[in-house]
């Protein structure tokens, strides 16, 4: 059975039909709060990667760094996460946080407006037109943050093996049809693809080590894996680095050997020194 993903808009109902995936198939259901939980093991607060995926970036945030690290740690943790299978996840972007995996299978959830307009009423408290613009808000945000994140808009339908829609559906038939293209052969996993997975959370072991050390956490680097052998990609400013990185490389679980691709940036003297 493939691994589930499913997107929603906010107060759609995706967590309630993700749980209902799950049960039905003996499956674990991972929400977002425990890959941030989990994430924070490589240092960063709870509440720092929190902000960060409910925040949109400002024109600061933009220069810095954080949306790079923060996004290879979380990755790390899900794909750590999908090696393990039997996963149902339900959040944000969770298809996104695994490129290149063919047995995901990646559901977006739309429900009708005047849906999400009671829930919001039912849960906040607000009246019609202030659960409207709590809605709009919400749905502003969370594409401005997609698009930061990711460079994607994740209302493309494209981005889905199937959208439903709860307009004239249940969240029962809705579940129906998530297990229904579960169960077909084009989603189900592959020695192909489970080696894209390993492959793919190996790279990630990488980065993710490389950005958390105290020693290399402001470098750089891409990191390809295949079947335990990395290349390790990047520019340095010492030379003196190099090795250090190397080391660090070869500490991570599943790396046999360490292939550096690392260039070092030439030191250009002050004009007139």
């Amino acid at each position: 059975m493939p691994i589930i993903t499913i997107s929603r808009g906010s107060f759609s109902g995706g967590q309630v039909l993700a749980e209902r995936v799950a049960e039905r198939i003996g499956y674990r259901c991972l929400s977002r709060e425990v890959l941030v939980e989990a994430a924070a093991t490589y240092g960063v607060p709870e509440p720092a990667l929190t902000q960060f995926l409910d925040t949109s970036p400002g024109f600061w945030e933009r220069l810095t760094q954080s949306r790079r690290l923060y996004l290879i740690f979380l990755q790390a943790v899900m794909c750590e996460r999908a090696r393990q299978g039997y996963l149902v996840y339900h959040g944000q972007a969770g298809h996104l946080l695994l490129p290149g995996i063919s047995h995901v299978l990646k559901v977006r959830l739309i429900a009708p407006l005047a849906h999400r307009i009671q829930a919001v009423m039912a849960r906040e408290g607000l009246g019609r037109e202030a659960s409207l613009a709590w809605i709009q808000r919400a749905d502003a945000e969370r594409l401005r943050r997609m698009q930061y994140l990711f460079r994607a808009d994740w209302r493309d339908p494209a981005l889905y093996d199937v959208v439903v829609n709860l307009e004239h559906m249940s969240l029962e038939t809705a579940a129906d049809v998530v297990l229904y293209m579960a169960q077909h052969p084009e989603y189900q996993p592959t020695p192909a693809s489970t080696k894209a997975l390993q492959d793919l959370t190996l790279s990630r072991r990488v980065q993710a080590a490389v950005a958390a050390h105290p020693t290399t956490r402001g470098i750089e680097v891409e990191a390809q894996a295949d079947n335990g052998v990395v290349w390790v990609r990047g520019s340095i400013d010492e030379a003196e680095l190099l090795e250090e990185i190397l080391d660090l490389v070869r500490t991570v679980p599943g790396v046999k050997e360490v292939i550096p691709e690392l260039d070092i940036r030439p030191i250009f003297p002050y004009p007139g020194v």
